[in-house]
């Protein structure tokens, strides 16, 4: 049987690394993949959740509940993304300004079309519309966890998931994806 995160927080501040690796494996691929679509590619993806990791374990001592471990790490990696994101941004406002023979900074040459106009309709919803979104149909996860992580309220992570999903409907709405 697995430690719980309350266990394995406890050990780490005792000095035990190993406790830390467990909990990062435990939330590597759950947080990865929201990190992934959040940021849309996966060398951002993985910029800001590494450095989540690092931050939620110098910063461990100050996790009062850490039996909620993972919804403490959650608004890390999520006050991450945002951060990565604007910074991304700010990078393509730039590279709107280059001329046409510079290759810009933001370029997926290999992605689909299709991904990114989806890509591009996520990057239009607002922040908590998209998380809310993200947490529902990408990572599966029900309205309860999706409260206990992101602090907010069940009736309105409903709302926030039917406006994203009535916005993505709107936005792609003459995407044909074959």
């Amino acid at each position: 049987m697995s430690d719980s995160d309350a266990a394995l927080v406890a050990r780490t501040l005792g000095g035990d690394l190993t406790a830390y690796a467990g909990l990062m494996a435990r939330y590597r691929d759950r947080f990865g993949r929201y990190a992934f679509h959040m940021l849309g590619n996966r060398e951002d993806a993985q910029e800001a959740l590494q450095d989540s990791f690092v931050r939620a374990y110098r910063s461990l001592a100050s996790c009062r509940q850490p039996e909620r471990f993972g919804a403490w790490l959650f608004r890390i990696v999520v006050n991450r993304c945002r951060t990565v994101r604007r910074r991304l941004q700010r990078d393509r406002r730039f590279d709107a300004d280059l001329p046409d023979d510079v290759p810009s900074m933001g370029e997926r040459p290999d992605a689909f079309e299709w991904r990114d106009e989806i890509g591009q309709a996520l990057d239009q919803l607002r922040p908590h519309y998209r998380e809310a979104f993200l947490l529902r149909y990408v990572e599966g996860l029900e309205y309860a966890e999706m409260a206990e992580m992101t602090g907010a309220k069940e009736p309105a992570l409903r709302m926030r998931v039917k406006r994203a999903s009535d916005q993505l409907k709107e936005l792609l709405r003459d995407v044909h994806v074959r």
